[in-house]
């Protein structure tokens, strides 16, 4: 019994973390990248993560509530992430992102 526990916490942690990481990556994309990439917006977002992860953490992983947030969790990762991405919705200042007048094999210089 003591196995199973522990296995549980275990996974308890992996949904908290989880959660915890698309919450913070949704707080980084930018709000102009949620309605180009015609998904729900960002605070939507924020406070549906957000719930989850603070369902996770208050539950267990008996209760039905934590399910819901990991669909939840999953659903963001899976659709909505790659599609902000590809806006450009980045955190910040990556390095190796071009510019606006980037083609696709590097800058665009005037035809110099």
């Amino acid at each position: 019994m003591q196995g199973f526990n522990s296995l549980l916490s275990l996974l308890n942690l992996a949904l908290i973390v989880f959660s915890g990481f698309a919450f913070i990556d949704a707080a980084m994309r930018r709000e102009d990248a949620y309605r180009a990439a015609d998904k729900q917006t960002k605070p939507f977002w924020l406070i549906v993560l957000g719930i989850a992860f603070v369902v996770n953490w208050i539950f267990g992983i008996l209760s039905f509530l934590p399910i819901i947030g990991l669909i939840a969790t999953i659903v963001y990762m899976v659709d909505v992430r790659p599609a902000v991405r590809q806006i450009g919705g980045g955190g910040g200042g990556r390095k190796g992102r071009g510019s606006s007048s980037d083609g696709p094999y590097g800058p665009y210089n005037g035809g110099r």
